[in-house]
């Protein structure tokens, strides 16, 4: 008996329809178009000669935006291939080099994107399954995205045109009892029920209605902890510590009762991880920029030295616009109590807009490079 294979013109339910295929790809290039330019802010934040240091929600809204685009992105991202799949049926599967170009071009997209967003989620979970990088892989496979939704874009222009030139109108019910309206009503209470599930993360008030937000406003202290001091390989910190500030012609070691000792200044600002959580605390400590003068060094970049045995952010840059600003702290309280030694005793630094990954925890040097 002779097996006949699927046709294209052999799906016929409504979501299957271009008007359907156009609108969620338009969803999408909101949604990946967001998690791109966000996710460009999150790397320049981390590894960039320069960044801003108002408003000092700005790395919470711009990351917290990055991560829930890219949540958002999944269901609109399965709908659209659900609604697309029957051309893998069309015959022929080539029908000229152009033909062959465009359809390599969609694998390379649909590779992409699935990338993206399932290292995205792992990243978020603190879940490294694989031997690459996170960060610089993550950030090149964003660009080959971005320039294949061009292409792909480019490509489909015309059908994208007619698609939502025309309205959805009614149709009856499919195979699985959705019309048009009814997919494209399902597939968009998906992406908000995706979105309020785990936006309390980064959006406060949303957290006791977002029962898969991660890590949110919880934690010793008030506040979550990423890395403890065991996984630093920081076992404890006896009374000989020393903060060593280091510039061209000086060098000063203080202590942490002679830090205490200094004015203090309180403010309450948030921290924000790139998993995508965020939260606020009322921290005390040193103004860099007080501890620079009071002990006769200069202001410029500042390389921040961790007591961390290893890893990538065991040291971090201030830059010098944050050297300067009065909202850069030296902490060494959090909430009206001293930092425990997983949030950074004797001390870390707190500014404003920097990634949590940079707020340095465990300082011992201070290396000013005018």
């Amino acid at each position: 008996m002779r097996i006949r294979l699927p046709r294209e013109t052999d799906f016929t339910a409504p979501a299957h329809d271009v008007r359907v295929a156009a609108r969620l790809g338009l969803a999408l290039g909101v949604t990946f178009g967001l998690c791109f330019a966000t996710g460009l802010l999150s790397h320049a934040g981390q590894h960039g000669s320069w960044w801003p240091t108002r408003p000092v929600d700005f790395y919470r809204i711009t990351q917290g935006v990055h991560v829930l685009s890219g949540i958002v992105a999944v269901p609109l991202l399965l709908a659209k291939l659900w609604s697309v799949y029957p051309l893998l049926f069309a015959r022929p599967v080539v029908r000229s080099v152009r033909h062959a170009l465009e359809r390599g071009a969609l694998f390379v997209l649909l590779a992409a994107a699935f990338f993206q967003l399932a290292t995205g989620l792992f990243n978020s979970a603190q879940s490294y399954p694989w031997l690459f990088p996170f960060v610089p892989t993550h950030y090149a496979v964003a660009w080959v995205a971005i320039g294949a939704i061009g292409i792909h874009v480019a490509v489909k222009l015309p059908k994208i045109r007619d698609g939502l030139g025309r309205p959805v109108g009614r149709s009856a019910p499919g195979a699985g009892g959705l019309s048009r309206r009814g997919f494209l009503a399902t597939t968009g209470f998906a992406a908000v029920a995706a979105l309020v599930a785990t936006a309390g993360a980064t959006v406060p008030w949303l957290y006791r209605v977002s029962p898969l937000s991660w890590r949110a406003a919880r934690g010793p202290q008030g506040l979550p902890i990423n890395r403890t001091a065991t996984a630093a390989g920081v076992a404890r910190v006896g009374p000989e510590w020393r903060l060593t500030v280091t510039w061209p012609g000086g060098t000063r070691q203080l202590d942490r009762a002679q830090l205490v000792a200094l004015p203090q200044r309180t403010a309450t600002l948030p921290i924000a991880c790139v998993e995508g959580w965020s939260a606020t605390a009322t921290w005390t400590g040193v103004v860099v920029a007080d501890l620079l003068g009071a002990v006769g060094a200069p202001t410029g970049r500042i390389e921040v030295e961790s007591l961390e045995r290893s890893g990538a952010y065991r040291t971090s840059v201030l830059l010098p616009g944050h050297v300067r600003d009065p909202l850069t702290l030296l902490a060494l309280q959090i909430n009206g109590t001293d930092l425990s030694l997983d949030h950074g005793y004797p001390c870390r630094i707190i500014a404003a807009t920097r990634p949590g990954v940079t707020q340095t925890k465990w300082v011992t040097g201070l290396r000013v490079r005018p």
